[in-house]
């Protein structure tokens, strides 16, 4: 409970609906209420109700094999507020394409089994506590030249652990699936939680503490992503190993996605940075060769499916606008933040933290290729970005690569249109995004670019043929998605870029 006088307002952009934060903050009335209405049933409080944590309690309440009482829980900020509001009033927080998002949320509204507060007092019920929350990079410079430094700041992870070991039971479940850097669960939830049960006069050697991190795919196989997926998981010990082995069968088919026990959740931990660290250096090395496909005339395009065709090989990248979304961003950073604070190396992951920063600078490179074109002056120029999610068919704008190309172009003085079928407002820029194509382009542009590759403008013969009637201007293909002949039959009347095709 908290009796802060906060007076601050919450927007939704899902519904555009304002809430005042209330200046008490107490909802142990309304989880009281919520418990009552599922005697004998296990609660699950899902800590966190962002992209991972609001669709994780659904899944947890639609379960295949058990039936739970879920709270989900977030802070009382402008930012989260809204999200707790929406829940109860029956509008869901995440716009998906997904239809198994409404579906389930529907079911879960007939059963009357996901609650959402910000109530730290639900922690004290919980028998089960699953930790969604965020654990940011903070990177010394967003744009241009300097992006070697970062800091991981554990403050808030901390202080989101130790609410729940001021409040919840002594035998819990703590189950992290936040990515966190190794060694994070043995060294900071496990010391936080007995640090603080201790203070309560609680037992220590009760408490279960496990790391199994999420696979979240947003876009149309949301759920599946989480509830028909492989997942690998751990505890700090045997009995939290078993206690996060048991709730995960009830949630996951594990019959036809088998779940892989690591040694240690250092393991898991690692495994999670590991995996994106790999695709993020991947990315990485493409850029190099994207920029020497030009400079020596070649399409890189063609250069790459060609080598795809060996089995070994399938999984090398295409080259783009740059890296999104909230884990290749910054997992290899959490990596080598882990190894010198938490296991005392002097050495950082040197290779690890490169190919970040290589990424970083992708949008800037690509307005530098776009600048080129006009002699150095973007300067008044109308340009159309196609997309600002960070990836193709979904709606997450979280650390898209197409805000450093459009903080790029705003810096210059362009005056800049946004489509995307997937979102309606860029919530980290406070924009509402047109989502109606066909009235932007009754404009004319100097510039249209490609930014994200959604299958809206894969192949699309209306779109080719709506731009052909564009006046003259620069068609900018940033993610290669125009093919071969929409690339001449669009250079029969404007100039055609795409990065990594030096024949052009």
């Amino acid at each position: 409970m908290t009796t802060d006088t906060i007076n601050k307002i919450s927007k939704s952009p899902v519904t555009g609906k304002e809430y005042d934060i209330p200046s008490v903050l107490d909802d142990k009335a309304g989880i009281d209420a919520f418990i009552a209405l599922h005697p004998g049933k296990k609660v699950i409080v899902v800590q966190g109700l962002g992209f991972v944590g609001s669709v994780m309690g659904l899944v947890v309440a639609n379960a295949l094999t058990e039936e739970y009482a879920v709270i989900g829980i977030d802070l009382p900020t402008p930012g989260s507020y809204w999200k707790i509001r929406s829940i109860s009033e029956g509008v869901f927080p995440v716009i998906a394409s997904d239809p198994k998002i409404e579906q389930y949320y529907q079911n879960a509204l007939k059963k009357k089994n996901y609650y959402a507060t910000y109530d730290s007092y639900a922690y004290s019920k919980a028998d089960v506590v699953v930790v969604d929350i965020n654990l940011d990079v903070q990177k010394k410079s967003a744009a241009n030249k300097d992006l070697e430094g970062y800091n991981v700041d554990m403050t808030p992870f901390r202080k989101a652990i130790e609410a729940i070991g001021n409040n919840c039971k002594e035998d819990v479940l703590v189950l992290v699936e936040t990515t966190v850097p190794p060694g994070t669960a043995q060294k900071i939830v496990r010391p936080i939680l007995e640090e603080n049960l201790a203070k309560r006069g609680l037992a220590t050697d009760k408490i279960k503490v496990g790391h199994s991190y999420e696979r979240v795919m947003p876009g149309p196989k949301y759920i599946d992503s989480i509830q028909n997926f492989y997942r690998v998981f751990a505890g700090t010990d045997d009995k939290s190993a078993e206690a996060v082995e048991t709730f995960l069968r009830t949630v996951i088919r594990t019959d036809e996605y088998p779940l892989t026990k690591l040694g240690n959740t250092n393991a898991t931990e690692m495994a999670k940075v590991l995996e994106n660290s790999f695709r993020a250096m991947n990315i990485a090395f493409m850029v190099e060769w994207s920029r020497f496909a030009e400079e020596a005339g070649v399409d890189i395009y063609e250069v790459v499916n060609a080598i795809r065709m060996r089995p070994t090989h399938k999984n090398i990248m295409l080259p783009g606008l740059g890296v999104g979304g909230y884990c290749l961003t910054k997992d290899p950073l959490l990596a080598s933040w882990a190894r010198m604070n938490l296991f005392g190396s002097d050495e950082k992951l040197g290779q690890s933290e490169k190919g970040v920063h290589i990424n970083d600078k992708m949008p800037l490179y690509a307005f530098e290729y776009l600048q080129s074109q006009y002699n150095g002056s973007l300067e008044g120029k109308k340009v159309l970005l196609l997309g600002v999610s960070y990836l193709n068919d979904v709606g997450d704008t979280r650390y898209t690569p197409v805000e450093g190309f459009y903080d790029q172009l705003e810096i210059e003085g362009c005056e800049i249109a946004l489509h995307d079928p997937h979102v309606k407002y860029w919530e980290e820029k406070d924009i509402l995004v047109n989502q109606n194509i066909e009235e932007l382009l009754q404009q004319s542009y100097d510039v249209i670019v490609i930014t994200t590759g959604h299958k809206d403008y894969r192949n699309n013969s209306s779109l080719i043929e709506k731009i052909k009637q564009q006046p003259s201007c620069v068609v900018y293909d940033t993610i290669g998605v125009l093919t071969n002949e929409e690339i001449r039959s669009l250079s029969e009347k404007h100039t055609v870029k795409v990065i990594g095709r030096g024949d052009l």
